[in-house]
């Protein structure tokens, strides 16, 4: 019920676009910009070609991190995110996540999910291009992406909570924590910036779980 009213409401969010064509991609847009598109056939044999743009450091003029809806190269509709984009036979849903996009998937009045293609000049573009020609490494890159998430989440955790319980109310209520991990400043640092890192590759691929991938961000 709950997923159901946050759906209405991102509806309700949606404003009518003002017609500006859509701009191509450029080389310099690889770190916070994603492009993505949906091609939606007509029973007479013809495409409709839809844009998702999304400017991750957000809008100039509100600095809202908004997804812009294309057709046909035009400049359709807009929506704050986490977004739901009405187009034929169902809709678009966008959300992000503090790396990059964790959803942007075109679902159907009966429920059945596709992520959108990302445009081959984005950083999403060029990720799913090396998953097609380098499948193997690929799946390895994610694999070891996953893996560091996982040993930071378990090497970072413990070392925040002790501070956590010593905070008198804290401790006075639940006793104080004592972690068995303790990692010089240089190391906690390392390991930070491998998680960002693996979070980022996660995101190129629309990859997201709330634990490995929230705990990074």
């Amino acid at each position: 019920m709950f997923n159901s009213f946050r759906h209405r409401l991102a509806v309700r969010r949606v404003k009518p676009g003002d017609g500006r064509p859509l701009k191509r991609f450029r080389w310099w847009q690889l770190i916070g910009r994603s492009l993505f598109y949906l091609r939606l056939p007509h029973g007479d044999g013809r495409q409709t070609v839809y844009a998702v743009d999304v400017r991750q450091w957000g809008n100039k003029e509100s600095g809202e991190v908004e997804a812009d809806l294309y057709l046909d190269g035009r400049h359709h509709a807009r929506s704050k995110l986490p977004a739901v984009l009405p187009v034929p036979g169902g809709t678009v849903e966008v959300r992000a996540s503090a790396f990059g996009l964790k959803r942007c998937h075109y679902v159907t009045a009966e429920g059945a999910a596709y992520q959108l293609v990302p445009d081959p000049a984005s950083a999403e573009g060029r990720r799913a291009r090396l998953d097609r020609s380098h499948p193997v490494l690929s799946r390895w890159i994610g694999f070891v992406s996953a893996v560091v998430l996982a040993g930071a989440l378990l090497l970072l955790i413990p070392q925040l909570l002790q501070p956590l319980t010593e905070v008198p109310p804290v401790a006075e209520h639940i006793g104080t924590f004592d972690s068995p991990v303790r990692l010089p400043l240089w190391l906690n640092i390392t390991v930070t910036a491998a998680s960002v890192a693996a979070a980022m590759e996660r995101a190129l691929r629309l990859r997201y779980n709330w634990l490995l991938d929230g705990a990074a961000g």
